[in-house]
């Protein structure tokens, strides 16, 4: 029981706490994929979607444009 009582407070504080370079980073991975497989018609890509987190957003513009840069260029 003291353990979970532990435990409990922990988790709170990992809630809490927002990673933006790391969701922005992980917006940009998705991006650059399905830009790039979108733009060389690979493969439809599946991605995390996060949408109501801004960094990822920011970070997925960025890559999709990124990405579908490069396949253009690639050719």
């Amino acid at each position: 029981m003291k353990s979970i009582l532990m435990v409990i407070p922990m988790l709170i504080l990992t809630s809490c706490f927002h990673d933006s370079e790391g969701r922005y980073d992980s917006g940009y991975s998705d991006g650059y994929a399905s830009g790039y497989n979108t733009t060389c018609k690979i493969r439809a890509t599946i991605i995390e979607g996060d949408w109501d987190d801004q960094d990822y957003t920011n970070g997925y513009q960025q890559g999709y444009s990124a990405g579908s840069y490069d396949c253009t260029n690639s050719r």
